[in-house]
């Protein structure tokens, strides 16, 4: 199976603090990968590279077989950990922007997500909880028929109502064809939808592998694993 994603000696500096250090990863295409760690240990700054928002200090990554650049963001869809919606807009504004920017936004599939989430395209932002605002922002995301998605933390922050919603709307929406790279420290909650693992700690890749080989290996669900490399 061909990698959709291919790393290479990746490292990334601020300055003197070395945000990831030299790291290697592949990622095959059809695959759901959870990048795993806690606050500051490299996750953003990883994904942030993968959607050419940063560039690294040095080391090769491929998309799809291409170097970062216009090609690789015409085909990844990117969830950052934070709202980037302005608050004038109502949900229609938040679409419109989303199908002139991108012309493989689907409004069909958008629509079908906006109904899943009890979301209503002439509500306003501004007025919008932390948890609707998680579900539109994911709605968008998902909507696109991108190669590549990309999720920052994406149950972060929201209660356990919305938590399950938008983890069912992430399992109802995934296709094989493309690939998916969550990034998360709620590990229990999402476990059960990662194909494969990846535990980032201080820019480095302390442990990665298919999680049911994890599981069977260790005797422990991933998110003992994860207590058990964090210490927590």
């Amino acid at each position: 199976m061909k990698n959709i994603v291919e790393i290479k000696g990746l490292t990334k500096k601020y300055s003197s603090k070395v945000a990831l250090n030299n790291i290697n990863l592949n990622i095959e295409k059809g695959k759901v990968v959870g990048i795993l760690g806690p606050n500051g240990s490299g996750k953003t700054t990883l994904i942030k590279i993968l959607a050419g928002l940063l560039r690294q200090t040095s080391g090769e990554v491929l998309i799809d077989g291409r170097s970062i650049g216009v090609y690789t963001k015409s085909i990844v869809s990117y969830l950052p950990d934070r709202s980037f919606l302005y608050k004038w807009m109502k949900i229609e504004d938040a679409m419109n922007l989303y199908k002139d920017f991108y012309s493989d936004f689907d409004e069909e599939k958008f629509n079908e997500l906006l109904s899943f989430m009890k979301l209503e395209r002439n509500m306003k932002i501004d007025a919008l909880s932390k948890g609707m605002h998680e579900k539109l922002n994911l709605s968008l995301v998902l909507a696109r028929n991108s190669k590549l998605y990309i999720l920052d933390e994406p149950i972060g922050g929201v209660d356990p109502v919305a938590r399950d919603q938008i983890i069912d709307a992430i399992i109802n929406n995934y296709n094989e064809e493309s690939s998916m790279i969550i990034t998360t420290h709620l590990v229990r909650d999402m476990e059960s939808i990662l194909d494969e693992v990846v535990f980032l700690k201080e820019g480095n890749i302390v442990l990665t592998g298919s999680a049911e080989a994890l599981r069977e290996e260790r005797g422990k669900q991933i998110d003992d694993i994860y207590k058990e490399v964090f210490g927590e």
